[in-house]
C-alpha cells in the first residue's frame, strides 16, 4: 500500500507542483449530480439513453480537492480561500488532469497561494483560479488506504416504466389472496396509479380486516370470496382463462398455489412456450436495466427449456425498450467443459441462435458472471465477445444460482426489481411474500407494458440498443 507524505509551510518551495489524472465513470458523473443538485441526468422526461451522462464542469473541484488534501501540499491540509473559474461539462469516459502549482507563499499567516487547473483529454479547461490553502502544522505520512467506493442509482429503470405506462389503459387484474398489508397495498396503490383494476379474490373477511387495519376503503373496488388461497388462486385462473381478467398478480400465498392453478390443464393458460419467470433488476453499480432469469419457477431447465427462458427473456427486453438485448449464458467458468453441464447448455444455445432457433437477441456463452457484467474482468481474460460486460439479460444456471444472484444484487447491491411470470396466456406479477410496496409496484408496471404490447404490438418504451 503507497504512502501519502504531506508537506508543511516551511517544505514547500514557489514552483512545486502536481499533478494527477483521473479516468471518469458514469458513477463518478451520477454522484457528483446527486451532491450537486443537478437533478436532469436522473429525471426520466429528460432522458439521454442515446448520450453519455454528464456534470457541470465546476464539479471538477472535487477531483482538485482530492490533489490539495492528499498530495499537494497533503493530508492536513485546510482550503480557506479560493478563486475559480468553471466551464463545459464532464462526461462518462473522460479523462481529466488536475494540476497545483505554488504561487506564493504568505509568511504572516503561513498560508501558501495554489494555481490550479483541470482540463480533460482534449485540454478544454473545465476548472480553473487560485486556492488559498494552510498547509499542515506537522510533517508525517499517513497509509493511502482504499477510497470508499460510492454507487448512484442511474438508470431510473422503473420511472421510465411508469412514465411509459401514463399512456396505456389500466389492466383488468385478479389480484389473489391478499391477505396481508403488503400484498393488498401494493394493487390499491397500482390502481390509483392507473395501472391496474384490480379484482380481489380470497376470504373476504380477512381481506377487509387487512383494509381495516391499513384504513384502505375497497368500496370502489370488485371483491370475489374464496374461502382459502387454493381455491383463490383456481378462480383467478378460470377468469383468465375466459378473458374475464388480463393478468393475475400474486398476494400473500405460496408460489406453488397459484402457479399449480396456471399449469393446470383444465385451466388452460399454458402455451407453447414453458412457463418462466424474470427478474427485471434496476442495479445501482450497472449501467443498463438487467434481466435475471429463470430464478422462481423451472428448477433444473434442461436446453430445451432454457431456449424458452431465453426467448421469454428477449421478448420481455423489447416489451421494455432494448432492441437487441445482449444475453450472457452463465456458468462458473468461460470456457466450455465436459464436466460442467451450464457450460455445455451454453455452447449449445449459442450454436442454436446461429441457426436461427433463438432469435431477436445476441447470445454468448459460458461466462461467469464478472464477465458477463464487467468490461474490465473481461479485457483481463483477454474475451472478445459483444455481450461480455454490456449483458442486459444473465440466464442462470439453475433457479439456485438465479435465487441466489437476484437476491444478493438486492440486497447486498442495492437493486430495485420487479418479478414477472412469462409464457402463459397472461402475464402473472410472481413477487415474493416478503417483497415491499414499491417491488409490487414495479412489477405491476412491467406487467401493464406487457398487457398493452399483447393487446395492441406496440410499446410505448423509447427503443434503444
Amino acid at each position: 500500500m503507497d504512502e501519502l507524505k504531506n508537506l508543511t509551510y516551511d517544505d514547500l518551495h514557489v514552483g512545486a507542483s502536481m499533478e494527477i489524472t483521473h479516468t471518469v465513470t458514469a458513477s463518478n458523473v451520477a454522484m457528483l449530480s446527486q451532491l450537486s443538485g443537478d437533478a436532469e441526468i436522473f429525471h426520466p422526461e429528460t432522458d439521454k439513453t442515446d448520450e453519455k451522462l454528464s456534470v457541470q464542469g465546476v464539479c471538477a473541484v472535487a477531483l482538485m480537492s482530492n490533489v490539495v488534501t492528499r498530495r499537494l501540499p497533503g493530508p492536513g491540509s485546510r482550503i480557506v480561500g479560493q478563486e475559480l473559474h468553471a466551464d463545459g461539462f464532464i462526461t462518462d469516459g473522460d479523462e481529466l488532469t488536475a494540476s497545483v502549482r505554488v504561487r506564493h507563499k504568505h509568511a504572516s499567516d503561513r498560508s501558501v497561494q495554489l494555481d490550479i487547473r483541470v482540463v480533460n483529454q482534449h485540454g478544454d479547461d473545465l476548472l480553473w483560479g487560485s486556492l488559498t490553502v494552510l498547509p499542515p502544522g506537522t510533517k508525517g505520512s499517513f497509509a493511502d488506504t482504499r477510497k470508499a467506493a460510492f454507487y448512484m442509482p442511474r438508470n431510473d429503470a422503473f420511472e421510465k416504466m411508469y412514465v411509459a405506462c401514463e399512456g396505456i389503459p389500466p389492466v383488468l387484474t385478479a389480484v389473489v389472496h391478499p391477505c396481508d398489508r403488503d400484498s393488498l397495498l401494493g394493487p390499491i396503490e397500482a390502481a390509483r396509479k392507473g395501472l391496474i383494476i384490480p379484482v380481489l379474490i380470497g376470504p373476504a373477511a380477512k381481506i377487509h380486516a387487512v383494509a381495516q387495519a391499513e384504513n384502505i376503503d375497497l368500496s370502489g373496488y370488485q371483491l370475489i370470496d374464496c374461502e382459502h388461497s387454493h381455491a383463490a388462486a383456481d378462480h383467478a385462473a378460470g377468469m383468465a382463462r375466459h378473458g374475464k381478467v388480463q393478468a393475475l398478480m400474486k398476494g400473500s400465498l405460496h408460489t406453488d398455489e397459484l402457479m399449480g392453478a396456471v399449469v393446470k390443464a383444465s385451466n388452460g393458460l399454458r402455451t407453447s412456450r414453458r412457463v418462466t419467470h424474470v427478474f427485471v433488476m434496476d442495479v445501482p453499480a450497472y449501467p443498463r436495466m438487467l434481466l435475471v432469469t429463470d430464478a422462481a419457477i423451472n428448477i433444473f431447465p434442461t436446453v430445451e427449456e432454457k431456449v424458452d427462458i431465453v426467448q421469454n427473456a428477449v421478448e420481455l427486453a423489447h416489451i421494455l425498450g432494448i432492441h437487441m438485448p445482449k444475453v450472457a449464458v452463465l456458468s462458473a467458468v468461460e470456457t466450455v467443459n465436459p464436466k460442467i453441464q451450464s457450460t455445455i447448455d451454453a455452447a449449445m444455445l449459442c450454436k442454436m441462435a446461429d441457426r436461427k432457433q433463438i432469435t431477436g437477441c445476441v447470445i454468448d456463452g459460458p461466462l461467469a458472471f464478472d464477465n458477463a457484467v464487467s468490461e474490465a474482468a473481461a479485457k483481463t481474460k483477454k474475451i472478445v465477445s459483444p455481450v461480455a460486460g454490456r449483458a442486459d439479460i444473465l440466464i442462470v444456471p439453475d433457479l439456485e444460482a438465479g435465487n441466489m444472484v437476484a437476491k444478493q444484487l438486492q440486497y447486498l447491491a442495492g437493486a430495485d426489481s420487479a418479478g414477472i411470470v412469462l409464457g402463459a396466456k397472461v402475464p402473472i406479477v410472481l413477487t415474493s411474500r416478503a417483497d415491499s410496496v414499491e417491488t409490487r409496484m414495479a412489477s405491476t408496471a412491467v406487467m401493464a407494458l406487457i398487457a398493452h404490447y399483447r393487446q395492441t404490438g406496440e410499446t410505448p418504451m423509447k427503443q434503444n440498443d
